[in-house]
This record gives C-alpha cells, structure tokens and sequence, in this order.
C-alpha cells in the first residue's frame, strides 16, 4: 500500500474522549505514527463507553483506528523517562487535559520540549488558558450552551434552545486541531523551528458559527441584524410516505420550483420577487410549500424536482444512509474484520490523495496492546522492558 501524505510524522497522543483523539484518528488516517498513550487500568473512558465487542466499544473504534497503544504510569519517573524517549523521536505531541494538568505532570510544553527542540507541542482545552471558565471541566453540551449553537437551535415557537444531538464541538474541535496542526508542520518545513499550537473547544466552535449563524453581528453599531433563529428553517416537507428536503435562493431555483409543484401564480406574490424578499417572508413560503409537497409522494416530487435542478434529496434514516446509491457509488463504506471486536464498518476517510492515499491501515488497540513494540524501538532492552511491566509502569 503507498504511504499516506503524513509517512514518516510520529505523533505522541495523550488526549481522550473526543475532540483530541478525532484529531490524530485523522492524521493516522493520513499516514502519521499516532502512538495513543494511555494510563494503567481503565485507558481513555471512552473505551468504556457504548456498545462493546471483544473489549472495544464502537466510538473508540472509530475515534482510535490507525494508532498503537501505548499504556505507561505517568506518574512513576520510569514512566516518564519511557515519554521522554518517545517524544525525542516525536514530531508532534497533542494533549487535552484541563490548563496547569500537563505542568503539573511534568509533561507541559517546557519539559518535551527539552527533548525535541522542534517539537509541535498542542494543547487543546474547552475554554482556554486564562478567563473565569478556564478551570472548568467540560464536555460538548457544554460548549453548545455557551458558544451560542443552543440558541441557533431554538425552538421558534416555544424560544427553547437545543442541542445538536450530534456532539458537533467535539468534532469541529478535532477538524479546527488536525489541521492547525498540519499547518503547523508545514512553517517547520520551511523555518526548522516547532511552536505550540494552543486550541479551545469555545473558540473553535464560535469561530465555525460565524459565517452564517452569527452573521447578524458582523458590522459593528447599534443595528444587529435578526437573530438567525428567526430565519432559519428546518427544510424538512412531508411527502405521503416520507419526508424530503429541498431549498432554492436563486431566481432560476424558484423559478424551477415553482413548475415542479405547478404554482405559477406564486412567482407574481411581491413578497418572492428577490431572494432577499424570499428570505424574508421565509415563513410563509415554506408554510405554503410544505401544504403542496404533502399531496404526492415523496419519489414523485424528486423527480419532479430533479428535472427542474431544483437542490433536493430524501430525508434518510441512518440505516438508509448505508444502502443509498450515492454512498455506495463513492465506496464511503469500509468493511472490515477487527482482530478483537470482528466484523465492523466504518466510513473511509474523507479525504482522497491521489498520490498518497488515506486509509485504514490500523484497527483500534486494546490497552497497551503496543506497549512493548514501542519501547523496543526507542531503544528498551527486553530485560528492562519486562521490569516495568512487572512493576505495573507499563
């Protein structure tokens, strides 16, 4: 199999749960090392979380594939020495624990970096480094309540905000991190000089939002633009046997539209002449839509929305989504047997390299199941080896 784009970059993994790990499932994806380090007993919570089989639990399989697991007892010196060793051979090293944790550790940005000069050292947090939140824990609820994407949520009819049920933070976090990072490696290239990348849950999640969902408090001054809440609709029609999305804003989609659902009557309303109008009066033309699209099928009005380039797709059950042709057309589905948990699918990594293929080259470990490969090759005798597993450091 060709190399990933990242062969050769060794990635030193402290972090758990979510938006830290997502990131450097990413960049095994991509070809890095990823070596998961993990302490004795229970590992990364998540391994404990969800359904199980043969001891890995479904989001870890996911979260953690294309890495080794290391299992090391940070806070026995001989632990330590094994890190450091590790992350002389290191490019990156990535953690999420709370500010002040990795120092008080000793594995703060300082003490690797006296091991690797050149290192990307990347602390991700929830709110960052300083402020009244700083100390806080955190999980992605929480993020979704203070970054504003609970209220971008609300209910227009009762005012209550929601939450995405999907743990968008986490994820956005984890896309915001594995990029930055490889940004980061790419200044290293050219300068020979590593830096510390510095990420916060908040900060990534508010940045995400404002192109649109926070577009309204773009231009400074008393004016704010209405919240985006008030615009915002679901686009989600009821057919006679399911459901449909579909959404028009130029003048040629409505157009189209309109002979789809044969109402040309509605492209003489003033309220629909502009996009800009159609946005606005958003409420009543889908209302108005929505009492057409619920007299056919759903089928029937794709294709009659298809043939007239109207933006439109089914609205699917997750189950759906495996078997539709579209997702199978792009092979976006991998199957696959685990060593340990057997038979599984996951979707393929995103991003297709015509040189240097993305791929699953790695199932999720158990823990530690790479402890003493690892050790080997930063330059452990067996003999030493087998002491600290005696001992419980490994």
């Amino acid at each position: 199999m060709d190399a990933g784009p990242l062969h050769g970059i060794r990635v030193v993994d402290l972090s758990t749960m979510i938006s830290g790990p997502v990131a450097t499932m990413l960049l095994g994806d991509q070809g890095a090392d990823v070596i998961k380090v993990e302490a004795p007993g229970r590992g990364d919570l998540v391994r404990e979380l969800g359904a199980r089989q043969g001891g890995i639990s479904a989001t870890f399989a996911t979260a953690n594939r294309n890495k080794r697991s290391l299992c090391l007892d940070l806070k026995d010196g001989r632990g330590r020495e094994a890190l450091t060793r590790l992350v002389a051979s290191a490019d990156v090293f990535v953690q999420n624990f709370r500010p002040g944790t990795a120092e008080r550790m000793g594995v703060g940005e300082a003490a690797m970096r006296a091991h690797r000069p050149d290192l990307i050292y990347v602390s991700i947090s929830g709110f960052g480094e300083s402020g009244p939140y700083a100390g806080k824990r955190v999980y992605d609820p929480v993020i979704q309540a203070l970054s504003g994407l609970a209220d971008v949520q609300r209910d227009r009819d009762t005012g209550r905000p929601r939450m995405v049920r999907a743990i968008v933070p986490d994820k956005v976090t984890a896309l915001t991190a594995a990029q930055a990072i490889t940004a980061a490696l790419l200044a290293r290239e050219r300068t020979g000089r590593g830096q510390h990348v510095r990420l916060a849950m908040l900060d990534a999640m508010v940045a995400f939002l404002w192109p649109e969902s926070m577009a309204g408090y773009t231009w400074r001054g008393d004016r704010v633009e209405g919240a985006r809440t008030e615009l915002a609709q679901d686009l989600i029609f009821e057919t006679t046997d399911g459901y449909l999305t579909a959404g028009t804003v130029s003048d040629a989609e409505w157009e189209g539209f309109l002979r789809a659902v044969e109402r040309p009557e509605w492209a003489r309303d003033p309220r629909f002449h502009t996009a800009a109008g159609r946005v606005k009066h958003a409420a009543e033309r889908l209302v108005m839509a929505a009492e057409v699209l619920k007299t056919r099928s759903r089928d029937e009005w794709l294709e009659r929305l298809d043939a007239e380039g109207v933006p439109c797709a089914p609205v699917l059950a997750r189950h759906e989504v495996l078997a539709h042709p579209q997702v199978r057309a792009n092979d976006l589905i991998a199957e696959f047997d685990h060593p340990h948990a057997g038979p599984m699918r996951q979707a393929r990594p995103a991003a297709r390299f015509e040189g240097t293929p993305a791929a699953l080259r790695r199932s999720a470990p158990l823990l530690g199941e790479h402890s003493e490969e690892i050790l080997r090759e930063v330059g452990f005798e067996p003999r030493a080896i087998a002491r600290l597993r005696e001992d419980g450091v490994i």
